[in-house]
């Protein structure tokens, strides 16, 4: 099979850590995120991976070398999807999609099973969050998957399933994508649907632990969490859809939602952290702190809370 990877974009919403690394090469599990994917596609039978590079392409290209022995190829585009078109039809054959910032235990192989069986043009895998009025959510059948709608922000509960930044498509699906800069969530998928042809899959909940990672005795690990190398998490610690990397710390009774401590991190005992805080490299947050929301950039030392979203310099 074939892929491509969505690699452009900024990375805005990882910053502080992209503003010395491309949003794909963040490391997490002691990798780049991206060689996480490239490594489950080629696991699940991906022969042909195609990386639409947008920003920093020569960093990328520099340290993705190790993979070209899986022959990876490279376009600069603003519209990747259309214009990789030659390199995804050639066979006739389903290819996958995804964004460069998505990891979990990648489910390629059951996509392509999902894909098959329902046998439409299109499959995307859908993830459940805890407040659906924050996103777009898609409504679907729960029995066969076919998807419905696509409801922006819903203040009334139609579903609690969002898009999870995966997909397989038939190359037909190429002919709905004009030559020119398209949002294929916005301007493609609510046709599809129409037409009966997209189904939903949803991604089941994960852990992802180094094994040099040292937790303490009574902690609330999960879901969806990745602990990377020598992590050090202490006694009564909570952490939910949280990414902690390499030689963080995090002290005891400390609980944290939806956040990135970053490389060589010090949370202290009682902290509470949520709402995306992303800690850059070397952050130290002092006992009995609340972070709402805190983009806090790399060696500073926060002794006071952040009760609402902001950047600390």
């Amino acid at each position: 099979m074939k892929a491509l990877i969505l690699v452009g974009g900024y990375g805005t919403r990882l910053r502080p850590l992209t503003l010395s690394c491309a949003k794909p090469l963040v490391e997490f599990g002691n990798k780049p995120m991206l060689l996480h994917q490239l490594e489950a596609l080629v696991e699940a039978g991906a022969t042909h991976i195609v990386l639409a590079v947008s920003y920093r392409a020569e960093q990328m290209e520099q340290e993705m070398r190790i993979m070209e022995q899986k022959n990876i190829h490279f376009i600069i585009s603003a519209g990747p999807l259309s214009l990789a078109s030659e390199h995804l039809t050639k066979d006739n054959e389903p290819f996958f999609v995804l964004n460069s910032d998505v990891i979990c235990d990648f489910p390629f192989k059951q996509m392509v099973q999902f894909h098959k069986h329902h046998g439409k043009e299109g499959t995307i895998v859908v993830t459940k969050v805890e407040e659906p009025s924050k996103y777009g959510v898609v409504v679907y059948d729960a029995e066969n998957g076919r998807i419905h709608n696509f409801v922006e922000k819903p203040q009334e509960y139609v579903s609690n399933k969002i898009n999870a930044g995966m997909y397989i498509f038939n190359p037909s699906i190429l002919k709905r994508i004009p030559l020119k800069p398209t949002s294929i969530e916005k301007e493609v998928f609510p046709f599809m649907a129409k037409d009966n042809d997209l189904y939903a899959m949803e991604l089941q909940e994960s852990i992802t632990m180094d094994p040099s990672a040292k937790i303490g005795h009574n902690c609330r690990i999960g879901p969806n969490v990745t602990i990377g190398p020598n992590v050090v998490i202490e006694d009564g610690v909570c952490i939910k859809r949280c990414t902690v990397l390499k030689e963080a710390h995090l002290k005891s009774h400390s609980w944290l939602d939806s956040c990135i401590v970053g490389w060589k991190c010090s949370v202290g005992s009682w902290v509470r952290m949520e709402n995306v805080s992303v800690l850059g490299e070397d952050v130290t947050v002092k006992d009995e702190l609340y972070i709402n929301g805190g983009r806090i950039l790399p060696h500073k030392s926060i002794a006071v809370s952040v009760p609402e979203p902001q950047i600390i310099m």
